[in-house]
């Protein structure tokens, strides 16, 4: 049982560490929620169960199942990561130098759009898709390990550390560091500030896809409402793990999915939501920098 809910436990927190990568990454260059961004994971979502319904639908070619994932994950994050670049184009750009209460009720409107421009065009109703991995799992340590949740762990893994490997070592990866410890600097010597905020929304909603995609691979559900409560608790794992953080986002995504889960399995799951919160509220209150987060230091 215990092997079994950490198995369990680190399948949820990959997914909200692939989410808590796209709060760490916009708030690390702009000190920006970005509350649209658990919309943004629910759009993935709905794209994916659209996708995979179709490519698995009677009548339709065998494409086999990883050339089937492989599609729907590439249509769902190049989606998710051009309706990333019209959130930043269009909800925070215009105001990004504005009071810092701006980009916040532009942030919670635009999730309120998002919300029920999905509620409009899809109806209220759950979505749900038809298992189509049917293959077994295997046993390790007394917990059976499905094969979707093999695909989650590994896809998360594989996006986590190419994310690392883009940062440290690609040019742009290198410009949006220089721009998150100094902007105005970094546009001084030639980084186009715009391009970089821009591709860091698109990076981190292509991730929220991503996250989208193996939630409803997992549950076979989506709900219209569903991007709100996962987008407060990967918030939750990137102030947890230190927000700005990408090392930290990781750390606090598995370690809030491993405690969300033994909270529920062994005290009480009505009150599997509120573990979430409990976490963040004893984090801010002991260590409000989180687990890898750095102190802040006032400029003089």
């Amino acid at each position: 049982m215990f092997a079994q809910q950490i198995i369990n436990g680190l399948a949820l927190g990959a997914v909200y560490a692939l989410l808590a990568l796209g709060y760490t990454m916009v708030y690390g260059i702009l000190q920006l929620i970005n509350f649209a961004h658990g919309e943004v994971y629910m759009l993935g979502a709905y794209l994916g169960i659209i996708v995979l319904g179709g490519l698995t639908a009677p009548g339709m070619p065998s494409l086999g199942i990883a050339a089937t994932l492989a599609i729907t994950l590439s249509l769902s994050m190049l989606f998710c990561a051009a309706y990333g670049a019209m959130i930043e184009r269009t909800a925070y750009r215009p105001i990004r130098r504005a009071a810092k209460l701006s980009p916040f009720i532009s942030a919670v409107g635009m999730s309120i759009i998002l919300q029920n421009m999905v509620m409009l065009s899809q109806g209220k109703e759950y979505k749900y898709l038809s298992q189509i991995i049917t293959l077994e799992g295997f046993v390790l340590f007394g917990a059976k390990i499905s094969p979707v949740e093999i695909i989650i762990l590994g896809t998360s893994l594989l996006m986590m550390v190419g994310l690392q490997l883009f940062i440290t070592r690609t040019r742009l990866g290198k410009a949006m560091r220089a721009t998150s410890q100094d902007m105005t600097m970094a546009g001084l010597v030639g980084i186009d500030i715009n391009r970089v905020i821009s591709m860091t929304f698109m990076i981190g909603s292509a991730l929220a896809a991503v996250a989208g995609v193996m939630v409803t691979l997992y549950y076979g559900v989506v709900h219209f409402f569903m991007g709100y409560t996962a987008g407060l608790k990967a918030f939750t794992a990137a102030v947890l793990g230190g927000i700005g953080s990408i090392p930290g986002a990781m750390l606090g995504g598995f370690a809030l999915g491993l405690i969300e889960n033994f909270g529920a399995s062994y005290i009480s799951s009505v009150y599997k939501d509120a573990f979430a919160f409990l976490v963040l509220i004893i984090t801010l209150l002991l260590r409000p920098s989180g687990l890898l987060g750095q102190k802040a230091v006032d400029k003089v």
